[in-house]
C-alpha cells in the first residue's frame, strides 16, 4: 500500500459542484422533498410517523367563548392589603369586629388563597378556593357564598 505524501485537499477548489453531482443538485427545495410542510401525507410520511404522530386528524374542540365562564380572581392577601382603602371608599363595611366585603361589587367572582390574612374578614363571593376559606377562618373571618350558605 502506498503512502500519501501530500495531504488530500478537501476544499474542492474549482470544483463547481463540490461533490454534489450536476449543477443545482444541492440547491433549493428539490433536494429536501419540497418547500416547508409539503409531502407529509406522501413521501415524508415516515417522518410524520416518527416525529409528529398527531399531525393529522381531529384533536378535541374549542368551546365558544360565550359559553365559557370567565373567572376574575382576587387573592385574600390583596384584599387584606387594600382593606383600609375599601373602607374609605365605602366598598367594605365594618360589622362589629369583622369587616364585610362583597367582591362581586368590585368586579371579581372568585376568591383565591394566595397571601396572608391579618384581619377578620367576611367575604361575599360566588366561589372561593379551599385555601382561601381556610385562611379566612384561621383569622377569625368567614366566607359567604352568594345566594346561599358558606363554602
Amino acid at each position: 500500500m502506498s503512502v500519501r505524501r501530500e495531504k488530500k485537499s478537501r476544499y474542492y477548489r474549482g470544483s463547481r459542484t463540490h461533490g454534489w453531482g450536476r449543477v443545482a443538485q444541492h440547491r433549493r427545495s428539490g433536494r429536501k422533498g419540497g418547500r416547508g410542510k409539503v409531502g407529509y401525507h406522501k413521501h415524508k410520511w415516515t417522518w410524520v410517523m416518527v416525529y409528529a404522530r398527531d399531525w393529522y386528524g381531529k384533536h378535541g374542540f374549542t368551546r365558544h367563548p360565550s359559553l365559557v365562564a370567565q373567572r376574575k380572581v382576587i387573592n385574600v392577601g390583596e384584599l387584606d392589603e387594600r382593606i383600609d382603602e375599601l373602607l374609605r371608599t365605602g366598598l367594605a363595611r365594618q360589622e362589629g369586629e369583622s369587616i364585610r366585603v362583597d367582591i362581586t361589587a368590585l368586579g371579581f367572582n372568585k376568591l383565591g388563597g394566595r397571601g396572608r390574612v391579618t384581619k377578620k374578614l367576611v367575604i361575599v363571593a360566588l366561589e372561593a378556593t379551599e385555601n382561601a376559606v381556610r385562611k379566612l377562618e384561621e383569622a377569625g373571618g368567614a366566607f359567604v357564598k352568594v345566594g346561599g350558605g358558606g363554602a
